[in-house]
C-alpha cells in the first residue's frame, strides 16, 4: 500500500493527478523537440504552460492538506515524508519550468533572426541604390535633415505620450489616495456606529433591569394594599372576630363606641 495513501486518501488522489501531469509535460517536452515549426512550437508550449499551471495548483492543495494533517496526530516521520515528496513535486516542477524558459527564449531569438532577415526585397534595394546616385549632395542633405526632423517629431510625441502618462498615474494616484481617506473615515464611522450601539444595548439592558426591579416593588405594594383592604373588609363585617388584631390607627368598631356611651 501505497505511503500517502495510508496517511490520507485525499492525499493520494491529488498526488495521481500531480504524476499524471508530470508524465503529460514529459512527453510533451519530448515531442516539443522534434517540433520544426515554430507556430507548432508555440502551441505545444502554451499547451505545456497550461499543464504546468494545473500543476502548481495540485501542489498547493498537497501542500494545504499536509499543512492540515501535521496538527492531527501524524508521527514526525509521517510528517518527514510528507515534505519531501512535496519539495520533490516542486522540484520536478521548476525543472520543467526551466526548460518552458529555454524553448521560450530559443523560439523568441529564431522569430528575432527571422525579423531581422526579413527586410526589402533586392530589386527595392537596387532601386534605392539606382535613386540616391541619381541625386546631389545638396538633395541628400535635404532627405537626411527631413528624416531627422521627423525623428525629433516621433520624439517629440513620445516625450507627450510619457509626460500624459505620467499625469495619468498621478492621477489615478491622487484618486486612490482620496479614495483610501474615503475608506478610513468610513471604517471609523462604523467603529463609532459599533460603539454606540454597544453603548445603547448596555443602557437597554439596565432600563430593563430597573424596570423589572420597579414591577417587583409594585406587585409587591399591590400586595401589601390588597391584604390591608381584605383586613378592614373583615373588621368591618365580623367585628368580633378576634382572630384579627385591630389595625393600628383604625378607629374601633361602631357597636363597641354605642356600648361604651350607654355606659356613661
Amino acid at each position: 500500500m501505497d505511503p500517502i495513501s495510508a496517511v490520507s486518501e485525499e492525499l493520494a488522489e491529488i498526488e495521481g493527478q500531480i504524476n499524471d501531469l508530470f508524465r503529460a509535460l514529459s512527453n510533451g517536452f519530448q515531442k516539443l523537440e522534434k517540433i520544426k515549426d515554430a507556430n507548432r512550437q508555440s502551441r505545444q508550449l502554451e499547451d505545456l504552460t497550461d499543464k504546468m499551471r494545473d500543476c502548481k495548483s495540485l501542489i498547493k492543495d498537497f501542500d494545504r492538506e499536509v499543512k492540515s494533517l501535521e496538527g492531527g496526530g501524524n508521527d514526525a516521520n509521517t510528517n518527514r515524508m510528507l515534505n519531501d515528496r512535496r519539495q520533490s513535486m516542486v522540484k520536478e516542477l521548476n525543472s520543467y519550468v526551466a526548460l518552458k524558459k529555454k524553448y521560450s527564449s530559443s523560439l523568441a531569438s529564431n522569430n528575432k533572426r527571422v525579423d531581422l532577415f526579413d527586410g526589402p526585397a533586392e530589386e527595392n534595394m537596387e532601386e534605392n541604390v539606382l535613386l540616391a546616385s541619381n541625386m546631389s549632395n545638396q538633395e541628400l542633405m535635404n532627405i537626411g535633415n527631413s528624416m531627422m526632423d521627423d525623428t525629433d517629431q516621433a520624439i517629440e510625441r513620445g516625450k507627450k505620450i510619457v509626460q500624459e502618462t505620467i499625469n495619468v498615474g498621478t492621477d489615478t494616484s491622487a484618486a486612490l489616495k482620496a479614495q483610501t481617506d474615503q475608506m478610513s473615515r468610513v471604517v471609523n464611522e462604523l467603529d463609532s456606529i459599533h460603539f454606540s450601539l454597544k453603548k445603547a444595548s448596555k443602557l437597554v439592558k439596565e432600563i430593563g433591569r430597573q424596570v423589572a426591579t420597579d414591577k417587583c416593588i409594585m406587585a409587591f405594594l399591590c400586595l401589601i394594599v390588597i391584604g390591608v383592604t381584605a383586613i378592614i373588609i373583615v373588621k368591618i363585617v365580623n367585628p368580633n372576630n378576634k382572630d384579627i388584631r385591630d389595625i393600628p390607627g383604625l378607629a374601633p368598631p361602631a357597636m363597641n363606641r354605642r356600648l361604651l356611651w350607654n355606659h356613661y
